[in-house]
């Protein structure tokens, strides 16, 4: 049986569909989760526990924002390569516009910036969100290449996450229409 979050939108651009998390996600978001792929989002010691934690994060923001994270994949396939969506934990400063790439094939193929775009375009135009930063590590160049790419820049003003991140304010919505 396959248990899905109701009332969840899906987003389609050019080359992929960004639908809510599901139980058969767990598997890719866990190797993703105990690999060094993950340095920069994990805030804890690498566990399946914690793993298993930070993918009900993920699946219970859904439930308690109204959105969250949405889980990339191919067009007409089903294969989790990431997670890209508009992201507000309890404590969180400002509304965040995240990314994550699951699998190393997925990369230099610019699905996080197509992921992010949509999700940022689903922000602004249906949450009605009119800014939007993104929390970096520094030493995250790939996250930061990304940010650019979408035109957002450093923001040294802004309050980071609490923890070693830097801030990236993206576009406002006027900005980019």
């Amino acid at each position: 049986m396959t248990v899905t979050l109701s009332d969840t939108p899906v987003l389609a651009t050019e080359r992929l569909t960004l639908r809510a998390p599901v139980a058969e996600d767990w598997p890719y978001w866990c190797d993703f989760a105990l690999s060094d792929r993950a340095r920069f989002v994990r805030s804890t010691e690498p566990s399946e526990a914690n793993a298993w934690r930070a993918f009900g994060h993920m699946i219970g923001h859904w439930v308690l924002r109204g959105y969250g994270m949405f889980v990339v994949t191919r067009r007409g396939g089903d294969v989790p390569l990431g997670a890209a969506g508009p992201w507000y934990p309890a404590g969180w400063a400002e509304r965040e516009i995240g990314w994550t790439l699951w699998s190393e094939e997925a990369e230099g193929q610019g699905i996080a910036t197509e992921a992010a775009r949509a999700s940022r375009t689903f922000a602004y135009d249906t949450l009605g969100w009119t800014t939007a930063v993104s929390y970096i590590h520094p030493d995250n160049a790939a996250s930061v290449a990304v940010a650019e790419r979408l035109g957002a820049s450093r923001d040294g003003s802004a309050e980071t996450a609490g923890d070693d991140t830097r801030v990236y304010r993206h576009p406002a919505p006027e900005v980019l229409a």
